[in-house]
């Protein structure tokens, strides 16, 4: 027991020595850090009094600086905004003629900045005093919205006897061809009577209203035609790369060399508006316009927006964040707005081709409300959307930290578009070529050996392009056209089209061996615009595909949307071509007509003279002082013609040759 007791102190005692022994080395490491750090404090104050005189007044620079951060950066854009209007008067003080063009610019984009500035302060302001307003138009909406209705009535019936009737039959066919292409979206619906009125309407005549703005105004047309002509321009920059990079005869092979090359140049151009927020911005402003008028919840809003700019598969990364949380009726408007539309890029590829800027840019942005429009009713809500106000959404403007990243980005992403456009170029036209030779052999037992695809789709498609406007004699090749689009893919249709064109403007006969060479003017628009979209089945898949990956937990729902957003896509791009068939009037052609009218002895002033010499007004380049051209054809004794009779203001007809 003693032996225990000893044995127990012993233990507690070589305890207690080691808890001191510990305690003396922490108390050994603490005075070591306490030195370590009085060593460090004094190389830090050393440091100090070692510092030069020109690094102290660097260090106390940068603090002002990043306390008066705003104040410099305020006054630095107050320099630059006023450096740029100097340079905006300037430009219009020495030609305003010249300057024209800058100006409207200045104008637009000083209006939008100034609305902006006063929507983030006073917007809740402004909506708290429209209360009042809202109120009263909630409690009244029953008999406002059957006014409205009668008044729209009236309006379109005033339309069909003023103006449409007066024009011909074909437009008449047009707007026949409108009414049939919506009824049968209503018939076929997804939830018949579910659709909204509200969405039918106003998104049919913003449809119009842009179509009427653009083709039927002077103003309108003049400025998207001015606009087309620039895009033209921007894009001839790429035939700088494509000729360092190719050499001089990069024109020999002009898809893959020229063509393609536009696509990976404004894919790049798009990267970087993306970086410096001026895209989010933009479709930011036309998704709520729709949404407002429309009556659709902000995503797909957003995303039918974005399709003006950019493919099928890039705008739905506008609301990517979202997409798991879309309804059904949604995802299908946000995969019919792809299909309706072409991106940019794509845009200017077949600019290229020698098809019409004008046409193309006005197809591109009447697609995006008849998207919507058709979408709603051939798949009509019945669920809660989420995502109710633009507010809320946050669009990713990209991880680029720079804009040369941003624009190597861009040009990087385009690659796999160009190649993936390429190969299904190839495998297409060489399985369109095998399909044809097996068709042509299979008729040929049958005594019909010019049995084709083309010549199936011809007929199959024929009575949607007559429904269009399409005359009789040109809606077999129109509907060829649309066929191809659609079973294989819009490059292959708009390239046979811009063959069509450039055999017209050739001046050739129109048939031969009883096969029509080419189309007539206004057919040839309604087919620009019937073709203006990526609905065919190969953008199908890569649409499924692409959103399935955004959203793997809706791939059932997507998969279920996709035929049908294809259909619906289709008939958006045939409802822009029947108002385009509508209010497209054909070009007068001024330039046969002033030649043979200054032929004459006797010359007439109409109306069709003036307005021809108007255009030729319009294609002339002044060299000043001494030096006045004719373009788009026109020749210079029909410019002095048109001198003598009607003399312009812009510039002096003396200096004409």
């Amino acid at each position: 027991m003693e032996l225990h007791v000893i044995e127990t102190k012993n233990q507690k005692q070589w305890k207690d020595n080691k808890a001191f022994e510990s305690q003396e080395q922490d108390q050994i490491c603490t005075d070591v850090d306490r030195a370590s750090g009085a060593t460090d404090d004094a190389h830090d104050e050393t440091g100090r009094h070692n510092k030069s005189l020109l690094e102290k007044k660097t260090e106390a620079l940068q603090v002002c600086l990043a306390e008066h951060k705003d104040q410099i950066g305020l006054i630095i854009h107050l320099v630059l905004a006023a450096g740029f209007v100097a340079m905006v008067i300037a430009a219009c003080v020495l030609n305003f003629h010249r300057a024209v063009g800058l100006l409207v610019i200045s104008l637009v984009t000083m209006f939008f900045l100034v609305w902006d500035w006063m929507m983030e302060r006073y917007s809740d302001r402004v909506w708290e005093a429209l209360s009042p307003i809202r109120v009263a138009l909630r409690r009244n909406w029953f008999w406002i919205r059957w006014i409205i209705y009668a008044l729209l009535l009236v309006a379109v019936v005033c339309w069909l006897a003023l103006d449409t009737a007066q024009r011909g039959t074909r437009q008449l066919v047009s707007f026949f061809g409108l009414l049939l292409f919506i009824f049968l979206m209503l018939l076929f619906s997804k939830h018949p009577f579910r659709w909204s009125w509200r969405t039918l309407l106003c998104g049919t005549g913003l449809q119009f209203i842009f179509g009427l703005l653009i083709l039927r105004t002077t103003s309108g047309f003049r400025a998207l035609k001015w606009l087309g002509k620039q895009a033209e321009m921007f894009m001839s920059f790429t035939d700088v790369g494509s000729k360092f990079v190719f050499g001089d005869s990069y024109t020999d092979h002009l898809f893959v060399f020229r063509v393609m090359p536009i696509l990976v140049f404004l894919s790049s151009v798009i990267s970087i508006l993306y970086y410096v927020g001026f895209m989010p911005w933009l479709i930011c402003k036309i998704g709520f316009i729709m949404q407002v008028t429309m009556g659709t919840s902000a995503t797909e809003s957003m995303a039918a927006a974005g399709n003006i700019f950019l493919g099928n598969t890039d705008s739905p990364l506008l609301i990517r964040p979202y997409i798991s949380e879309l309804t059904v009726s949604e995802i299908h408007a946000v995969m019919t707005g792809g299909f309706a539309s072409i991106s940019g890029s794509i845009l200017g590829a077949f600019i290229s081709f020698g098809v019409e800027a004008t046409h193309l840019l006005t197809a591109s942005l009447m697609s995006a409300p008849a998207s919507l429009a058709i979408a709603k009713i051939f798949w009509p809500e019945k669920e809660a959307s989420i995502k109710t106000s633009p507010h809320d959404l946050k669009i990713d403007k990209g991880d680029s930290q720079n804009v040369l990243e941003a624009a190597s980005q861009g040009a990087s992403r385009a690659v796999g578009m160009v190649a993936n456009i390429i190969v299904n170029l190839i495998a297409f036209l060489a399985l369109l070529a095998f399909f044809d030779a097996v068709l042509s052999w299979l008729g040929g037992m049958f005594d019909c050996p010019h049995l084709s695809f083309s010549f199936i789709c011809s007929y199959v498609f024929m009575p949607l392009s007559f429904m269009m406007g399409v005359s009789w004699e040109d809606s077999f090749i129109v509907a060829e056209l649309i066929g191809i689009k659609t079973f294989l893919n819009e490059f292959v249709a708009y390239q046979k089209l811009s063959e069509l064109i450039k055999r017209r403007k050739a001046g050739g006969p129109e048939y031969i061996n009883d096969v029509k060479q080419y189309i007539s003017v206004h057919s040839e628009t309604i087919a620009t615009y019937a073709l203006c979209g990526f609905s065919n089945f190969a953008a199908l898949g890569m649409s499924v595909g692409g959103l399935s990956a955004m959203a793997p937990d809706r791939r059932s729902d997507i998969s279920s949307c996709g035929l049908r957003a294809l259909i619906a896509g289709s008939i958006s791009c045939f409802m822009t071509a029947c108002i385009a068939g509508m209010l497209y009037i054909p070009d007068p052609q001024c330039q046969h007509f002033l030649m043979a009218e200054f032929n004459n002895t006797n010359v007439t002033v109409s109306p069709r003279l003036l307005t021809c010499c108007t255009r030729l007004y319009d294609s002339v380049t002044v060299y000043e002082p001494w030096n006045v051209t004719a373009g788009e054809g026109f020749s210079q004794s029909g410019l002095q013609g048109c001198c003598t009779l009607t003399p312009p203001k812009h510039f002096n007809c003396s200096l004409v040759p």
